[in-house]
Parts: C-alpha cells; structure tokens; sequence
C-alpha cells in the first residue's frame, strides 16, 4: 500500500472505464448500491467518468435490510438517480416453487440466490434505462479467494475494481472524496449476518499482502490457495467445445483487453 498512489491510479482506470462504456455502445451505468466500500466506489467512479446524471443506483434489500440508511445515504451523497426493488417475493418465489416440485433448497441455495436475483435485476433495470450497462463492483481480494457469487456479484459488462485490493478501493474511495462512513463499513454478504472475514476465516489485509508481496503466515497462505484454485472456474470464459468444423470469421479480441 505505501507504493499506491491513488490519485495517478483514477485516471487510468477512468479511462478505461470510458472506453469501456463505449465498447459497450452503453450510455448509463447500472449499479447495484450495498452501501459498502466496493458499490460506493465504483458508483462514484461512474459519477466521475459518465457524469452523474448517466448513473443509476438500485438498492435491493431483501425484505427488511437493518443497514439500508448506507445505501439511501450513499445516492444522496452522490446526487444519482436511483430505484429501490425489494427481491424478497422474487426469492422467496423461487424458493416455494423449488419446494413444491419436491426440491429441498440447501443453505448454499439460500445463500447465494438473493445474490443472482439481484444482478437479474439490475439487468432488468438497465434493459429497462437509456442504453443502460450493469457494471461489476467485486475487487481483487474478494475475486482472488473465491469470495463471489457465479452469475450473482461476479457479473457486469466489466469490472473497474477487478485488479484493486479492499486497501486500494478504500485509497480510491478517499481520493474521490466519499464520506469515510462508506469506506470503513465492515464487508458483510448481506445475506448470512457475517461479515466477509468471519466467512473466510482470514482476513482481507493478509490476502492483500500475499497478492502484493507474496508474504503469508504459512498456514493462511495454504488456505487461500486453496480456495483460489477451487473458484478460478467463475472467472473463465464459458468453456465452448471446438468441433473442428471450419470458421471464415475470426473474433475480434481487442474489445476484451
């Protein structure tokens, strides 16, 4: 961290997120607000790249959300135009269509629908919006362990924060000038009562420092390796058999650098 200066970092990555958005032929952004460090973030880099009145925020709490005033304050602070979509029906929905075809939901069922309602929704509202494009708020700390949701938190049309530890977004968010209030909110699922840390059974600082330094306490370090070679399947592009038969077209792979 003491090598990591935000403020060259911003533009650079708004940028990108410029050309990105073009690529994307979008207009507005789409961001689902938790009121964490990682959604405050991202929705203000939007703010900064797209100007304000080309982002939306969705907040999606799940029937009662105790932490909701995060979000409502952080599009206040921002001055965004923003829509609040409650997903309980909508999980709870599938949830009693799965019992009564005679499929018990497991915890990890439980656990992880909510996350995959929401990004449906948030694609829902920028089909529903002016061109509108779902942008990813995971960083690198939560990607490198796993710590995501496949077609839930892991998806967007791209991910600004991909390559940032939780200290770096923290160094950006105070950089942009966002209240601290949203940059030191212990990162929680939302969905299980614990934070991030509690479910890792680490910390995010001794990932950080073994992404960039390489130094881990032996016995941490066994863990999230572990852990990162059992979740690199949700970052791959979707395996696609190649059955030899052949193609006049070839891809065009400058849009995905």
């Amino acid at each position: 961290m003491e090598q990591f200066n935000a403020k060259e970092q911003l533009s650079g990555v708004l940028g990108w997120m410029r050309a990105q958005m073009a690529a994307c032929r979008g207009k507005t952004a789409v961001v689902g607000i938790s009121g964490g460090k990682d959604s405050s973030v991202v929705a203000a880099l939007c703010c900064e790249a797209y100007g304000k009145e080309n982002v939306v925020g969705v907040l999606m709490p799940d029937g009662v959300q105790p932490d909701i005033d995060y979000s409502n304050g952080l599009v206040e602070v921002l001055g965004i135009r923003h829509y609040t979509v409650n997903i309980h029906a909508a999980v709870r929905g599938v949830l009693d269509e799965l019992e009564r075809n005679g499929v018990e939901p497991t915890r990890q069922t439980t656990v992880n629908l909510p996350s995959r309602v929401r990004m449906a929704t948030l694609y829902a509202v920028a089909q529903s919006v002016e061109s509108g494009i779902v942008i990813n708020t995971s960083n690198l700390s939560e990607d490198w362990v796993g710590y995501c949701t496949i077609y839930g938190d892991s998806a967007g049309a791209f991910s600004p924060l991909g390559m940032y530890t939780t200290e770096e977004v923290i160094a950006l968010g105070a950089a942009l000038g966002l209240p601290e209030r949203f940059l030191i909110k212990p990162p929680s699922d939302g969905l299980t009562g614990l934070t991030d840390e509690d479910n890792l059974g680490f910390s995010y600082h001794a990932v950080n420092e073994y992404v960039r330094t390489g130094r881990c306490d032996p016995a941490i370090q066994k863990q999230i390796d572990a852990k990162h070679r059992a979740s690199r399947f949700k970052f791959r592009t979707l395996p696609v058999y190649h059955n030899g038969l052949p193609m006049a077209l070839e891809e065009e792979t400058d849009y995905y650098k």
